[in-house]
């Protein structure tokens, strides 16, 4: 997949504004500016590196909203995510139990719902695998719940029926090709009944390989929307307000015992007495800040969290990650600059079908820390 880069818009002057006053290296012709010149004079002039690295940040590429599939995943999560916020500030927060035990909301199949819409607009020849499906929606004995799905789908789709709804959730099949959309309409189910965190995450997944990962977090720093194309690195905007996009980085935290460790929120998705031995064995102080959903990958993209472990909790020790709850967050935090794998050191293999079957739980960090906390896991 070709990806155009294109500068911030307004960037060059602003950085360009900063560095004018500056004296001139003998190689800067009179009247010209460019960005590498400019720093080259902060540098001997000695600026402070807060300086230089605004600089930096100002002119750092954007990724281009006109390319269709970033554009696309851009547009699609923000207007998903406004719908998930209106639909837990406003209705009850009614949930059903799938066969699996775990909840599924209103919000569940209304947002993939919408989102299955847009992609058969956009993209009509690709593949949704997508973690709902209107089997549970139609056996539902609450006829409530299901009316309450349709109201939401039409405020943003008047036309909509229940039919139709059906069908745009049904988009989103369990089976994978060449290329494929991956969806988690609400992931951190809990999080979102609890009004915590929670995230729309979506990725398109090309010959095995995340292309790009996009995470809608309405309940992060006032609501972020982020987004990593393979290549091209992983960036924020907020999901509502002016458009502009920041780049993110991970931490550079090197010593374990200043790590902040993210952990999920529910205690029956880990290994809380291995994850308390983990976190002794690496020698970590901090208690773990705890968290729903791949919210918990923005936070590590962005520097605020250094390291996040998915064990095998104890009731399930045979559990395999669904690939809707991975594939965003895994190129979020590459893309920043971080590392992801299996708990055994494997790469994450998406070329299996939506059950990662090839992986035991995962290991994300800021890539300083990676292999301490493997060496860890080995231990044990």
């Amino acid at each position: 997949m070709e990806v155009h880069i294109v500068v911030c818009h307004g960037a060059e002057e602003q950085a360009k504004q900063l560095t004018t006053d500056l004296p001139r290296p003998p190689d800067m012709e009179l009247g010209t500016w460019n960005l590498n010149a400019a720093l080259r004079t902060a540098s001997t002039w000695n600026q402070p590196t807060s300086f230089i690295t605004e600089c930096e940040k100002m002119m750092g590429t954007m990724i281009d909203l006109d390319h269709p599939e970033i554009g696309f995943a851009v547009g699609a999560l923000k207007e998903a995510a406004q719908l998930a916020k209106t639909i837990q500030r406003e209705m009850a927060p009614a949930a059903l139990t799938k066969e699996d035990q775990s909840p599924v909301t209103v919000a569940d199949f209304a947002v993939q719902a919408l989102l299955g819409r847009s992609l058969e607009m956009a993209f009509p020849e690709d593949t949704l695998v997508a973690e709902e499906d209107s089997a549970t929606l139609r056996s539902a004995q609450q006829q409530g719940i299901q009316d309450q799905v349709l109201e939401s789908v039409a405020h943003s789709v008047p036309e909509a029926t229940s039919e139709k709804v059906y069908q745009w959730i049904d988009r989103g099949g369990k089976e994978s090709g060449h290329r494929f959309w991956a969806l988690d309409p609400i992931d951190g189910t809990k999080g979102f009944l609890r009004g915590d965190q929670y995230a729309v995450a979506l990725a398109l997944v090309v010959k095995s390989e995340v292309q790009i990962g996009a995470l809608a977090c309405p309940n992060l720093e006032g609501g972020s929307l982020i987004i990593a194309v393979r290549g091209q690195g992983c960036w924020r905007t907020p999901l509502t307000g002016p458009e502009g996009f920041e780049k993110l980085r991970v931490s550079a935290c090197e010593d374990p015992a200043q790590a902040r460790l993210l952990r999920s929120f529910e205690a029956e998705h880990t290994n809380v007495g291995q994850m308390d031995a983990l976190m002794r064995a690496m020698g970590v102080r901090a208690q773990p800040v705890l968290m729903d959903s791949q919210a918990k990958y923005a936070v590590l993209a962005e520097g605020t969290g250094d390291l996040l472990f998915r064990l095998l909790s104890p009731a399930y020790p045979n559990y395999r990650e669904k690939i809707w709850d991975q594939a965003a967050g895994s190129l979020v935090i590459e893309e920043a600059g971080g590392r992801i794998t299996d708990l055994d050191g494997k790469p994450l293999d998406f070329s299996v079908g939506p059950l990662l079957n090839q992986n035991r739980g995962v290991v994300a960090s800021n890539g300083h820390l990676h292999e301490a906390a493997l060496k860890a896991l080995r231990a044990r």
